[in-house]
């Protein structure tokens, strides 16, 4: 859902637009880097619970 509102760029001009990629890709390296950081640390999430998230978007 964030990402959708990162990448909302539909009527920006193509300098804004480009920025706005700037962000949704910081924001995915963001997002990597916490996961990576949570499997490293044995903070893992159940596969059935990972479904249920996926599905419900």
């Amino acid at each position: 859902m964030a990402l959708a509102q990162v990448m909302n760029s539909n009527k920006k001009p193509p300098q804004e637009t480009l920025h706005t990629k700037d962000k949704a890709e910081a924001f995915l390296l963001r997002e990597l880097d916490k996961a990576i950081d949570d499997m490293e640390n044995g903070r893992v999430q159940e596969i059935e619970d990972a479904w249920k998230e996926i599905d419900a978007v």
